[in-house]
């Protein structure tokens, strides 16, 4: 026996504005799990080949066994990425010497590398960040596109009521309850968006926060030649065999040709 109330008796007699109120709660949890799922596999992935960038940085003998690994391996997380567009300012700072100079290299080399630094880092939050603006809209907005479904749905439930002079309380019931649905659509909805995007939000600032005390110790290192790690080996010694290493072996595809790491401060 079918049942006449419920959320396919409630479907079935919903009007245009109920059936868009409803799309639109799909669209958003539809977005929501393909964020979840797709940001969630990638802050993993993320994590891991970050923790191993740091432990072969830390642990290289030299700048060339850094320069090869970045150049094998690329600047697919946020802290070779930092370490390459640091190496890039350098290079940028050795070819103004040779009158190729433009507004972006002018400036102290501390000036030039630290701004280096700071782009690169405004890069990997704005793609940290991506998709979170949409799970913070749909975790504030959806309870409230889902009450307005109900109180639309409330509105022409006792419309309907009225109009046919039954106003007991098994024939008001069921409209009512019916309506309530769309309240708790708008919920299911809105509560994986906000547990999303606060655990999403905290692994970032965690790891902004790690890749702001990673650009110091890069612009230390950088700056002064001197690797502040455990092993505090001078890589002055080593610079101009690295640059030579990676003008001739390409450090990134995006960087043009003599346009490679080096660290000559002077």
């Amino acid at each position: 026996m079918d049942n006449p109330m419920g959320f396919a008796h409630f479907l079935s007699n919903a009007d245009g504005v109920a059936r868009l109120v409803l799309g639109l709660l799909l669209i958003a949890s539809i977005g929501t799990w393909y964020l979840i799922v797709t940001k969630g596999i990638q802050v993993v992935r993320m994590h891991r080949k970050s923790d191993a960038f740091l432990t072969a940085f830390w642990d290289a003998s030299d700048l060339e066994a850094v320069a090869t690994r970045i150049r094998e391996s690329g600047t697919t997380e946020p802290f070779s990425h930092l370490l390459h567009h640091g190496f890039t300012a350098i290079e940028q700072h050795n070819r103004q010497k040779d009158g190729t100079a433009r507004l972006i290299h002018a400036g102290a080399p501390d000036d030039l590398l630290t701004r280096a630094l700071k782009r690169a880092i405004d890069e990997d939050r704005s793609h940290l960040e991506f998709g979170q603006t949409f799970l913070a809209t749909v975790a504030s907005a959806a309870p409230f596109v889902g009450l307005f479904g109900t109180v639309w749905g409330i509105y022409h439930a006792l419309l309907a009521i009225g109009l046919s002079g039954q106003g007991t309380l098994d024939k008001v019931a069921g409209p009512v309850g019916e309506a309530l649905i769309m309240t708790a659509i708008g919920l299911a909805v809105a509560i994986p968006a906000a547990v999303a995007y606060n655990a999403f939000a905290r692994a970032n600032r965690n790891t902004l926060s790690r890749l702001n005390s990673f650009a110091y110790d890069v612009l230390v290192f950088l700056a002064t030649g001197i690797k502040s790690s455990p092993m505090l080996t001078d890589a002055r010694a080593t610079s101009e065999r690295v640059i030579a290493l990676a003008r001739a072996q390409g450090l990134a595809a995006d960087v043009p040709a003599g346009a490679h790491p080096g660290l000559t401060l002077r």
